[in-house]
């Protein structure tokens, strides 16, 4: 019990000590701190007397100061406009990346021509045009298709117009209907994606090339792919697109061609797109190899031109 007692007298005298020590040690720094503010205040309060006995120190200390902020001010703003400049170059890189469009000098001399011809007839600028043929000519090598016929259609169904719309709801360049293939397009983001020239023109290459080989022929394929596979005639559109199909194979490789103005329209070439998608396009075949069309003849040329 002594020893117990002992012990707890030993806690309670190390508990006194440390607290001591602690307050000694807190009055100490407050000290410190204390006598160190009042040196700081008292300097303050000579360095302002001295100032204002000594106006000649003050003015020379307040324009050093202001050398220094007009210095500071200069840094900044040429700092944040050459940010600007760089903001804005940048916009610009991107805005021509964005864009699509290409130089005509830069594509082969035959896809040059018909990109000419093209920007001549529709009264498009040929930069974007230029886009549209070299991608034609690329689509059209790996869907053995021959280019000038994408390109004919492209011209007969939209006049180049990315942006064009049918009232039963045929979209963009190639004029697909983005409802019913809406899952061609999942792969470029979407259906908005059809308002996009390189998407829209590859999607409907897709459908071309479906739709040609479920027909096996070149105007079976186009009747398929206006949506009339199911009705007794399309209007016209297969004799349309054949006839720009020669005009422009004829241009592509190196003969002359009438320039007329477009005789059809959106609403025109999309007119046999009447019926409820369900009842016309769902025709078009899922996607399947296809045979390299033949090349429009000189009397399918002249047949089909003559009946325009």
């Amino acid at each position: 019990m002594k020893a117990l007692n002992q012990v707890a007298a030993f806690n309670q005298g190390l508990k006194i000590n440390l607290r001591t020590a602690l307050k000694d040690t807190a009055d100490g720094f407050f000290e410190i701190f204390h006598n160190g503010f009042a040196v700081v205040g008292l300097t303050a309060a000579i360095f302002a007397l001295v100032l204002l006995g000594r106006p000649d120190l003050r003015y020379e200390g307040e324009t050093k100061l202001l050398s220094w902020l007009q210095v500071r001010h200069s840094v900044f703003t040429t700092g944040s406009a050459q940010e600007d400049e760089q903001e804005v170059a940048v916009a610009d890189l991107d805005a021509s990346q964005r864009a699509t469009a290409t130089d005509p000098a830069d594509l082969p001399k035959q896809q040059a021509a018909v990109a000419f011809w093209l920007s001549k007839k529709y009264k498009v600028a040929p930069e974007p045009l230029s886009a549209l043929v070299a991608e034609a000519y690329s689509l059209g090598a790996k869907a053995k298709l021959d280019p000038t016929l994408i390109l004919a259609i492209m011209a007969i169904e939209s006049g180049f117009n990315p942006f064009a719309q049918s009232a039963v709801g045929a979209q963009g360049l190639m004029q697909v209907m983005t409802k019913i293939h809406s899952d061609k397009y999942e792969d470029f983001g979407g259906k908005l994606a059809a308002f996009d020239p390189i998407t829209n023109l590859r999607v409907g290459v897709k459908v071309l090339q479906g739709c040609i080989a479920q027909a096996g022929s070149i105007e079976g394929g186009l009747k398929y792919y206006v949506g009339a596979a199911n009705l007794a005639n399309d209007g016209g559109y297969a004799n349309k697109v054949v006839a720009e199909y020669a005009r422009l194979y004829q241009v592509a490789y190196g003969k002359a061609a009438p320039v007329r103005k477009p005789t059809t329209d959106v609403a025109e070439s999309t007119l046999i797109r009447t019926k409820t998608p369900t009842e016309t396009q769902n025709t078009a075949p899922t996607i399947l190899p296809v045979v390299a069309p033949t090349k429009p003849t000189a009397e399918v040329t002249v047949e089909k031109i003559a009946a325009l």
